[in-house]
């Protein structure tokens, strides 16, 4: 599972077609928007929401919007109306293909075998280094997403 001290780099092995789309959901703005601008830095289309049900709210829309499908979700554990863990449990439940990597505060490392179970791509433990959730959004190779809300 990524999670190395990788520092994104610019060489070809990393190159897309266009740019990612990755959504990501924390609760804590300030973290949303170091995210954002980190991740907008590399060229990447962020948009960053607040708790669970936007992020299930935005995949219904993109469902209907296939080019609105994010290639890639960032989403916080603990977050109100519904948990980073609630949000992996319908993507698994629906089929969805969307990588997700998780970030968390907890200490215990149950709920990392919860994600992992659930299908995380990457799991970090606040605070970490921002290079290192670029590598990880970097090394994500997607494909088109499947999505059934």
């Amino acid at each position: 599972m990524p999670g190395t001290k990788a520092t994104p780099t610019n060489d070809d092995s990393h190159a897309h077609t266009r740019p990612l789309r990755v959504l990501v959901a924390d609760d804590d703005e300030d973290l949303r928007v170091l995210i954002q601008l980190a991740l907008e830095r590399d060229g990447h289309l962020v948009v960053e929401v607040g708790n669970g049900i936007e992020v299930l709210d935005r995949l219904q829309n993109a469902s209907m919007f296939p080019a609105e499908m994010p290639d890639v979700i960032v989403v916080d554990v603990l977050m109100p109306k519904c948990s980073g863990l609630g949000v992996l449990e319908i993507l698994k439940k629906s089929r969805a293909t969307v990588p997700v990597i998780v970030m968390t505060s907890f200490e215990h490392d149950s709920v990392r075998q919860v994600a992992e179970r659930l299908g995380a791509v990457a799991f970090f433990k606040k605070p970490f280094d921002v290079n290192d959730l670029r590598a990880a959004v970097l090394n994500v190779h997607p494909s088109r997403a499947k999505l059934r809300i």
